[in-house]
């Protein structure tokens, strides 16, 4: 008998549905398989998430689409990392850039030389060893030319990016990517679903009493969880305790003139602030605690420190946390629909791709193994946990005054985040884990840039001969600000990759 999956149904458009969509489209290809998306115009989209990480670069790949032709189309520019501002203290700034950080010195990892530099009485700065970070001060943007440098030595070598662009643009881009390679769409709104007799999801039932029926479902219907959870009652495991933002108000105000190369997140009195510059717009929001501030006042906020919005405002409401599991018999969920970490580290688009990327890695056929399906939800899981303790880094060793951060700042960690801290301040040593999306070096930059300081350092970096050290960082130093005063400003180089002219301001 022929187990293959024959049909899927994806409940949602959006950003997460199409996303969907058109990797399975790409990659089931040639096969029998029918992809069916359903989704409502009278269920807006949240559109809120417009920043992602490198891998989405790994995801237009897949996918064989140009990224010039996708940046066009969705309104992109490039991010080379994100900026974090008055987040310790008012006033400090730090970075979390993309690409390199420093050169490797005898095997050892760069930061604990930089430990090293710091006891000597040096003064290493993050934009000095960070092309990322330099341009981003700069307003520039570099690219790795394949050659020479490019192909991995020195700090172009290093250089990776990823986008800004508009999650309604990217979701129509998708659907015309989805439906040129056979995905049927149904304008149709989703009243329920109906289960077989061993718990599965049998169909969607439509307004009107249609049912679509399919062998495999993706639910990406947003908070609700229309068949995740109201179907089949899969659990959500609540972290407020962790991350206690509730809130987020967001809109739209005018594009910014070379718009800056990076995402900001700047802190405020009850939560932050981010600012996402597009080629036609900048997308702004405030992310806060409903306990610490009214919408009202969060919206007055976000006006005073962004400028008037030119959209009318959005105001969303969450709970921090995930699904107990992603996968439950034969209905996967993404997007909203598996959990809200929010923005602070630009990871939803991304947990969609993660998401996705694994379930390749675990497609099933109409068996669903359970094995299969368990060890897909470790991953995630384990991936979204790891994800969500470096996220509450960024809020607990604060020395800001108001209550809501004296709040977080006493707060009780996550069991992992409080040993990695502890083996951080003690040794200087951060946990290589090969499967988690935050690096050593990410870890390393919101350590250093909230201000926890290690009281020793990695030994064997003492073993380097420092006056060699010290000349060689002084060429990688002289390297970084020669690509910077080389490059282009971020507008020029949307223009060259986009292929057009820059809009009016």
């Amino acid at each position: 008998m022929d187990r293959a999956i024959g049909s899927i149904a994806i409940l949602g458009g959006g950003t997460a549905g199409w996303m969907a969509a058109a990797v399975l489209a790409q990659v089931l290809r040639g096969t029998k398989t029918t992809i069916t998306l359903v989704e409502s115009a009278e269920i807006p989209t949240v559109g809120v998430g417009e920043a992602t990480i490198p891998p989405i670069i790994d995801f237009l790949r897949l996918l064989e689409i140009d990224q010039g032709q996708f940046m066009a189309a969705t309104e992109g520019s490039f991010k080379l990392g994100i900026r974090f501002d008055d987040g310790r203290v008012l006033g400090e700034r730090y970075w979390h850039p993309f690409g390199t950080f420093g050169p490797s010195v005898d095997r050892r990892p760069f930061h604990h030389m930089w430990h090293r530099l710091r006891a000597a009485g040096d003064d290493p700065r993050v934009e000095a060893y960070s092309l990322a970070a330099a341009l981003g001060d700069a307003g520039r943007m570099a690219f790795a030319d394949g050659q020479g440098e490019g192909r991995g030595a020195g700090p172009l070598g290093g250089m990776r990016h990823a986008l800004h662009f508009d999650a309604g643009l990217v979701a129509r881009f998708l659907r015309t990517y989805s439906e040129q390679r056979g995905v049927r769409r149904l304008e149709r709104r989703v009243e329920g679903a109906t289960l077989k007799d061993d718990g599965f999801v049998e169909a969607l039932v439509l307004d009107g009493g249609e049912r679509l029926a399919a062998d495999f479902f993706i639910d990406c219907s947003g908070f609700r969880g229309m068949l995740i959870e109201g179907a089949l009652k899969t659990g959500y495991e609540d972290w407020s305790a962790f991350l206690p933002c509730d809130r987020a108000v967001a809109g739209l105000t005018v594009r910014d003139a070379n718009p800056p190369p990076f995402t900001q997140a700047a802190a405020r009195p009850a939560g932050w602030r981010w600012r996402i510059p597009l080629r036609h717009r900048t997308g702004n929001g405030y992310v806060y605690s409903s306990a610490h501030v009214s919408d009202d006042e969060a919206l007055a906020d976000l006006e005073r420190e962004a400028g008037k919005l030119l959209t009318e405002p959005r105001v969303l409401k969450f709970t921090g946390g995930r699904r107990r599991a992603f996968w439950n018999r034969n209905v996967v969920a993404l997007g909203l629909a598996s959990g809200f970490i929010e923005p602070l580290e630009s990871t939803s688009i991304h947990f969609v791709t993660s998401g996705l990327m694994k379930l390749l890695d675990h497609f099933p056929d109409k068996d669903f193994d359970a094995a299969n399906i368990a060890d897909y939800n470790k991953a995630l899981i384990a991936e979204y946990e790891a994800a969500r303790d470096f996220i509450v880094l960024h809020y607990q060793p604060t020395r800001r005054d108001e209550p809501f951060w004296r709040e977080r700042a006493a707060a009780a960690l996550p069991a992992d985040l409080a040993e990695r801290l502890a083996l951080y301040r003690g040794t200087g040593r951060i946990p290589h884990r090969p499967t988690e999306l935050f690096t050593e070096p990410s870890w390393f930059y919101v350590l250093e840039g909230m201000g926890v300081r290690p009281d020793a350092y990695d030994p064997l970096v003492d073993l380097s001969n420092l006056s060699q050290v010290r000349e060689g960082l002084a060429g990688w130093r002289r390297r970084v600000a020669e690509i910077v005063q080389a490059s282009s400003l971020h507008d020029a180089a949307l223009d060259v990759v986009a292929g057009r002219r820059r809009p009016a301001a």
